[in-house]
């Protein structure tokens, strides 16, 4: 399947059953696991890191209440699903530049027409900076080019229009793929911090150390964080994860800069094998 602005090659893309939960699928695209969704349970999430934005959604307001979202890459709609589960009557639109994947997705994993989900085709980078100003109590960043995040969403000037599109108060939460020195998200997490007045980030332990690959959920508002909440929530994950945030996050992205769109990057691609399930 093709891709555009945010990718700039063709994709390759399953919907492939899971053998071990019935009405279950996993969304994969290039080889790379992107997406779980249970048709039967949209509250199951399945994967860690939507788990940890799952949580960055309930603790957004008050339980049941409804918000409005914008998601940048639309994948299986995992996340908008639980949503519209747990908070009925939320507003969600998702952007994606697939639009065969959106197809295929739709046909295969059909919404429910009362889900309050809209998905649209495009680039997530224009389609943000055609937002009007406080629109959204929650943004969230989970574009891939096969297994990298493209350079345009990763810079001080796309992080400072999701400010502008956040109502006061509201959340952006960026899916992060990194390792080793973690280079990538230090910088992301300098560039949230340029822009927000409060950032942290959401991750297991051997990832944070640098000891293997894998997501790292970057949060930030112009609020304080529920941190003492999304701590105990991460914590008690199947894949145990922490929160940083504070005086500690200061002290990890220490010497980092911010990205600008003149030297943004992809984010860096996964070592081989790292995605095999």
């Amino acid at each position: 399947m093709s891709t555009g602005a945010d990718g700039g090659f063709r994709t390759h893309t399953e919907l492939v059953r899971d053998a071990d939960r019935p009405d279950s699928w996993l969304l994969v695209v290039d080889g790379t696991p992107q997406s779980h969704v249970d048709l039967s349970d949209p509250t199951h999430l399945d994967f860690e890191y939507v788990r940890r934005l799952g949580h960055v959604a309930d603790l957004l307001a008050p339980a049941g209440q409804p918000i409005d979202v914008f998601h940048l890459g639309a994948g299986a709609l995992t996340l908008a699903r639980y949503i519209a589960a747990t908070r009925p009557g939320s507003r969600q639109r998702a952007v994606d530049i697939d639009a065969d994947l959106v197809a295929a997705v739709r046909s295969t994993l059909p919404l429910d027409r009362r889900s309050g989900i809209r998905v649209g085709i495009g680039d997530a980078r224009s389609w943000l900076a055609e937002r009007h100003d406080a629109r959204a109590d929650l943004i969230v960043s989970d574009v891939f080019a096969g297994a990298r995040t493209p350079a345009a969403l990763t810079s001080t000037e796309f992080f400072t229009d999701a400010a502008r599109v956040l109502r006061p108060g509201g959340v952006l939460a960026v899916n992060v793929a990194d390792g080793g020195r973690l280079l990538h998200a230090r910088r992301q997490l300098a560039t949230a911090a340029e822009v927000f007045a409060h950032a942290g980030v959401v991750a297991e332990p051997g990832v944070l150390r640098g000891r293997r690959f894998g997501n790292l959920v970057l949060v930030a508002s112009d609020r304080p964080l529920p941190a003492d909440e999304l701590a105990h929530r991460a914590h008690r994950d199947p894949d145990m994860a922490r929160l940083v945030h504070g005086d500690d996050l200061e002290r990890f992205i220490s010497g980092a800069r911010p990205v600008r769109d003149a030297d943004a990057e992809d984010s860096p691609a996964p070592p081989s094998g790292t995605f095999v399930r």
